[in-house]
């Protein structure tokens, strides 16, 4: 049919209630079974044969027909669900569409709420759908509207989500419950420039606890890599075309249910709508973090780095950039025995929901600085967490040089042992950042030390070890370690018995100049008041 055809068939069409209702069901990808469904319009003209939507609904929008037909579509979905409530069809929340024209009259969502109470459905089997371009008149003005339409029960979805206008503005600012991506982004080839937008679109969602349901999915490899990247609801011909009610109500009563849940939960003390926009001050605060700092996500043994500020960069010391770190994992090129000890810490933060500390060997390669092997301690915790997924905040620290230090100094260890008995040298290395002290073996055995000494030097200077007169000296010391002393030296009279020792500390800095160890030695002065 032509415009004009259309438009002189319009009053009979509703007398003789030509419009039916499609059905589009929704899946989740990882177990098959229905989550909802979208209810869709189809003009069944008896000449002329089916007409399309997107043959008549813009013309009705245009001609002022449009919201007398979603309160007709709107009542029909009322009628159908309540039927299978009726009939005891295990039936599942189904959306209808709302369109911008209707949002922009006063009374229409109370027209809603007669239709709705006349079949007695409860609100939970129904969800708004409303398109992005509906943003066109304000966020605030629709916010409001979303307002509403939580305050009466209902799920809001936003449809055509990325498609154009502010998306990030209107996800910002307008709380709806469940995003609808369309496959858009991904026709043709799987991956590449669309599948970056989509996975960030995704894993966006992800954070503001948003599920999200992607549209026109008709290759199981959409469906795969959807899933991969943490979208796992689907809607399209994969699963099932749109279909008419008896052939849905068959589908009903084959096909097993399940409920659309918001994919990742975080943290309380994380704000992630403010984390991931630009303007704020958590943004400010990670990028100009005084650690270099990252946020990765961990599934079934993989790490995916999402993003890095510029003290990781600069840690790294081999003038890489955000997208060699986060699109080719230049900085996580782990062999087998340093991925273990990286994917075991990984494992503790999870289990003890607290920081966990590792330090792994890395074979990093840069385009201009070519190949190197860094040493990379890490502290990583769990910010958020979603069945097999989870999300962590890293701080990482380039130990390159202190450790090839360390490990020289221990291949020499054993020469200097037997030196060590018979001078009398007592010996410790110090972490400065951590306040953590590791004593020799001389130290555990004829004072009494423990392996590990944290906070130190407080726990052995209430051992009585240093007396109390140089007791303030020694912190001190500490205390220019952290500002940067290079060296340290003198004689202090050690234990109760107040011996001498010409004490000395030696600090190491990294390549930015840091301290972040020192090595301290106790030697006997055997001649000293």
């Amino acid at each position: 049919m032509n415009k004009d055809e259309m438009i002189n068939c319009v009053e009979q069409a509703f007398r003789e209630r030509q419009f039916r209702l499609y059905f589009q069901p929704q899946y989740n990808h990882t177990n098959g079974r229905m989550i909802g469904a979208e209810a869709l319009v189809r003009w069944i003209h008896p000449q002329h044969g089916i007409q399309m939507p997107g043959d008549f609904i813009s013309l009705f929008e245009s001609e002022g027909y449009i919201t007398r037909l979603d309160l007709y579509v709107f009542e029909e979905l009322c009628k159908f669900q309540r039927d299978c409530l009726d009939h005891h069809i295990d039936t599942v929340p189904i959306s209808f569409n709302v369109s911008r024209h209707d949002l922009y009259l006063e009374n229409f969502i109370d027209n809603m709420e007669i239709i709705r109470k006349k079949y007695n459905l409860p609100v939970n089997f129904l969800r708004v759908e409303i398109s992005e371009s509906a943003a066109v008149g304000g966020n605030e003005y629709l916010a409001k509207i979303v307002e509403k339409f939580h305050s009466l029960g209902y799920i809001v979805e936003m449809d055509d989500f990325g498609s154009g206008y502010s998306s990030l503005s209107v996800l910002k600012d307008v709380e709806v419950d469940i995003i609808k991506l369309d496959m858009i982004f991904l026709r043709g080839k799987i991956g590449g420039r669309g599948g970056i937008i989509i996975s960030s679109i995704v894993r966006m969602a992800n954070w503001l606890k948003t599920p999200v349901i992607v549209e026109g999915v008709e290759m199981i490899a959409q469906a795969d890599y959807m899933k991969s990247i943490g979208c796992e609801y689907i809607q399209g011909y994969l699963y099932s075309k749109p279909v008419p009610e008896d052939e849905f109500i068959k589908l009903l009563n084959e096909v097993k249910k399940d409920v659309a849940t918001p994919y990742m939960k975080f943290i309380d003390t994380l704000n992630a709508e403010k984390f991931w926009d630009p303007e704020t001050m958590e943004t400010l605060i990670f990028n100009n973090f005084v650690s270099a700092a990252a946020i990765f996500s961990y599934e079934n043994g993989e790490i995916e780095m999402l993003r890095v500020n510029e003290k990781y960069l600069k840690e790294l010391y081999m003038n890489l950039n955000q997208k060699e770190i986060i699109i080719d994992h230049k900085s996580l090129d782990l062999d087998e025995k340093n991925k273990k000890i990286y994917i075991d810490t990984v494992k503790r933060a999870i289990e003890s929901n607290d920081y966990e500390t590792c330090e792994t060997w890395r074979n990093i390669h840069s385009p201009c600085c070519g190949e190197d092997k860094l040493c990379i301690k890490t502290v990583l915790q769990v910010i958020g967490r979603a069945e097999s997924q989870y999300l962590f905040f890293a701080t990482i620290q380039n130990i390159t040089m202190g450790k090839n230090m360390y490990m020289n100094l221990y291949n020499n260890e054993k020469k200097f042992r037997t030196a060590g008995e018979q001078l009398n040298i007592y010996c410790w290395e110090y972490e400065i950042e951590t306040k953590e002290m590791r004593p020799c073996s001389r130290c555990i055995r004829d004072l009494g030390l423990a392996p590990l000494i944290k906070n130190y030097p407080e726990p052995v200077i209430e051992s009585g070890l240093f007396p109390a007169d140089y007791a303030d000296m020694y912190r001190d010391w500490h205390r220019q370690l952290e500002n940067g002393a290079k060296s340290l030296d003198a004689i202090i009279p050690l234990t109760t018995d107040r011996i001498p020792f010409h004490v000395r500390y030696s600090a190491e800095f990294d390549e930015n100049g840091r301290p972040y160890k020192a090595y301290g030695s106790a030697t006997f002065v055997p001649n000293e008041k």
